[in-house]
């Protein structure tokens, strides 16, 4: 039986998504909660979902249709349940499986450290992942932005994210700071404020289980395991060792090591093998630049992700290019990745290009594909055709510069 909302209205011409023999059963037109977002989201939303309609629609002459169900967090849901992240909107993302988000502001004194890492914990989304691909066009600080075309997944609910930590001065760092001198004899500086980094074996080989997935569902040749365990050896060490117990138990007949890639193959994989190596992760931020296109699915704690998904975002046009979702075992949570730069708020101008492409994996979750692959062409043609907004518009030489909607009409225009 359907969830009631006292304040969200579902639409009446869509089906929700179930889960059935542990997979996804999408109907026709599913409820697709979606919220709006703050500042920028107001105009990329708008603009992404008529995008997304119209995909949809020539994909499947009419066939399948996105119900899109709206609700409410940030600044919208104030004036609607007086409170930033109300319970129906965490009951609604449960109850559909499948949402998209814009980008979120956490209000000074609105009770969270992050609305978006809030999201990601009370509903257990593990997995932040970010493809990082080049679109021909697009204006990039390095030689060859088109090697570049990876699929990171972070870990998103331990590490230092996880939000245990102290004040300098306060009653807890003190107490924490005496009782590891007390019993471990280890001095810290009295004036320290105190964190705790948990790293998991449930924590990793749940993200390392899906990267693995991924890769041999999507004929990926590798998976590296990005860490800095050379220096924190029980927590990025352990989650490197973890990762490759996992690949071995649960995927041994589908993967070989790196190691084994040489001492048994000559360095040529088997077919239909998966190769599973690691980096040290400061190496890893060089040989991204310097040896991009030996990568392909990355799977790294929480923040060795943040940084190298930036890093990486970066050398194909920045984060108005880059997707992201933030996934559980059935949920997924497809947002921009950029924040919601109010100064530009309601005035029609930026790229929704990261929110379009975010909505695009949530089309290949749902297992549309004919409608991702429409979105991403018409996307390549727009930018080739060099009718974009300002932020690529300032960097191409003979280029035309179009509002935020203006963009999303010349994608719709430019589908096959």
């Amino acid at each position: 039986m359907a969830a009631k909302f006292k304040k969200i209205t579902p639409p009446k011409d869509g089906i929700p998504i179930t889960i059935a023999g542990n997979k996804l059963k999408v109907p026709n037109n599913p409820i697709i909660p979606v919220i709006e977002g703050d500042g920028i989201g107001r105009d990329i939303m708008k603009a992404t979902r008529r995008v997304i309609d119209a995909a949809v629609e020539k994909s499947y002459s009419g066939k399948k249709k996105i119900a899109w169900c709206d609700i409410y967090a940030g600044e919208a849901a104030m004036p609607v349940y007086g409170e930033v992240l109300p319970a129906e909107t965490i009951k609604a993302i449960k109850e559909y499986l499948v949402a998209l988000k814009g980008p979120l502001t956490t209000p000074i004194g609105g009770g969270f450290r992050s609305l978006n890492v809030t999201l990601r914990q009370v509903m257990d989304l593990y997995a932040c992942v970010r493809p990082v691909r080049y679109f021909p066009g697009v204006p990039a600080p390095v030689t060859h932005p088109e090697k570049m075309n990876v699929i990171i997944f972070r870990e998103n609910t331990e590490d230092v994210y996880a939000g245990i930590e102290w004040r300098k001065g306060t009653k807890e760092a003190k107490q924490l700071i005496k009782y590891i001198k007390d019993e471990f004899g280890i001095k810290i500086r009295t004036d320290s404020g105190i964190g705790i980094k948990p790293i998991s074996v449930t924590g990793t080989q749940r993200l390392v289980r899906k990267a693995i997935t991924y890769a041999i569902t999507h004929n990926r040749p590798s998976v590296t395991i990005v860490h800095k365990g050379n220096i924190m050896k029980y927590t990025e060490g352990a989650f490197r060792d973890w990762g490759y117990e996992l690949a071995k138990k649960e995927f041994g007949d589908k993967t070989i090591t790196e190691d084994e890639l040489w001492s048994k193959h000559n360095g040529k994989a088997p077919k239909g093998k998966v190769i599973i190596k690691d980096r040290i992760a400061d190496s890893m931020l060089q040989q991204i630049l310097t040896r991009t296109d030996e990568y392909d699915v990355i799977a790294t704690p929480n923040l060795n992700g943040d940084y190298l998904s930036d890093a990486c975002a970066a050398q194909v046009g920045g984060l108005g290019m880059a997707p992201g979702a933030n996934m559980g075992d059935f949920i997924g949570l497809f947002e921009a990745t950029h924040g919601t730069a109010p100064k530009y708020a309601d005035k029609d101008m930026v790229n929704p290009g990261s929110l379009i492409l975010s909505a695009v994996m949530m089309l290949e979750y749902l297992g549309w594909k004919e409608a991702a692959i429409m979105v991403e062409k018409a996307i390549e043609k727009t930018i080739i055709n060099k009718t974009v907004t300002y932020d690529l518009e300032r960097q191409m030489q003979g280029a035309t510069k179009v509002s935020t909607s203006e963009y999303g009409s010349w994608i719709i225009k430019n589908m096959i």
